[in-house]
């Protein structure tokens, strides 16, 4: 066998360094790679992480326990009750007035001395006396004026009685009856409710308005009120006790349901509260304060504002 040279024993040292060092990178990727399947082997086996459970902010109210009334709000000028001219019998050239505006006066009392005396001939004055018990609102005579028997003297109210004309509109004429309880208010008296009823119902519509007119009676305490005001009235169609009744906003209609949301304590977790999708009945709205007839007790807690974002189920943080 032929020894080999010196070149060649170097030659072969280089090429097993060569193959030391293949087999040492093979060893160390298939090391790194079974570390990399070790990793993944142990994340696939490790518990999912647990999704945070959103909780949304919202305002609630209490239902509450009490009377309801609904009503119609209409306005009207405050008119004397009972409104009366005086004639004279005669004509004549008025001597003597013996009354003044707002002076009050009883049956019969004299109002105005008239002289009918024509040139050549002189008559005895005539006195016009007030034909009803009142107060004078108007008195277009004056002395000195000739006036015939078709002028009026003076104008008397009866007593103290005040009426408010009205007119309602056609579609709200079913909700008028006789004696339906009214509220009364004047800018004139700021902070002060009047009373009184419905005294009167026309039997006929105008058919030019499509209105109907009505009048009211008010009880003048103090005689506050003057012909003439401008008052505003709610007559009471409807008045309800004990009801069960929520803040209009409370309310939700969607796809033919009427509902709100309750907030509840949840059975999952105590330590939350949740809000729970509950079916309504609701009735009359009165100043956005609604009645509800079935599905809520009272002093049930509401969300009023921040519906929009929660479902049934929802967790809430209750503000407000």
């Amino acid at each position: 066998m032929k020894a080999k040279t010196h070149t060649e024993l170097i030659m072969d040292k280089d090429l097993v360094k060569t193959a030391l060092l293949g087999f040492v990178l093979i060893m160390l990727g298939a090391l790194l790679g079974g570390c990399d399947r070790i990793t993944a082997l142990l994340n696939k086996g490790a518990a999912p992480a647990v999704p945070e459970i959103p909780v949304f902010a919202v305002n609630t109210a209490k239902a509450e326990e009490g009377p309801i009334a609904d009503y119609l709000a209409l306005a009207g000028d405050i008119v004397a009750g009972s409104t009366v001219d005086a004639y004279s019998d005669a004509g004549g050239k008025i001597t003597r007035l013996y009354t003044a505006v707002g002076s009050r006066i009883a049956r019969n009392d004299p109002l105005a001395a008239v002289d009918p005396s024509r040139p050549g001939m002189t008559y005895v004055a005539n006195i016009v006396r007030s034909p009803i018990a009142g107060t004078i609102v108007a008195l277009p005579a004056q002395v000195g004026m000739t006036v015939s028997q078709a002028t009026p003297i003076a104008r008397i109210t009866g007593g103290s009685a005040l009426e408010i004309k009205l007119d309602v509109a056609e579609r709200f004429i079913s909700r008028i009856a006789p004696s339906l309880p009214c509220v009364i208010t004047l800018d004139a008296w700021p902070g002060e409710e009047f009373r009184g009823s419905v005294s009167e119902i026309s039997p006929v519509v105008d058919p030019a308005s499509r209105t109907m007119e009505i009048k009211v009676n008010v009880e003048n305490q103090g005689s506050k009120l003057k012909s003439g005001m401008f008052a505003k009235v709610r007559i009471i169609t409807e008045r309800k006790q004990g009801v069960v009744k929520i803040p209009e906003t409370a309310r939700i209609e969607r796809f033919g349901e009427t509902y709100v949301y309750v907030v509840e304590t949840d059975p999952a977790d105590p330590a939350f509260r949740i809000a729970v999708k509950r079916l309504i009945k609701s009735g009359i709205l009165v100043d956005g304060v609604l009645e509800v007839q079935e599905g809520l007790a009272p002093n049930e807690e509401v969300v009023i504002k921040g519906q929009s974002l929660i479902e049934h189920g929802s967790r809430v943080n209750v503000i407000q």
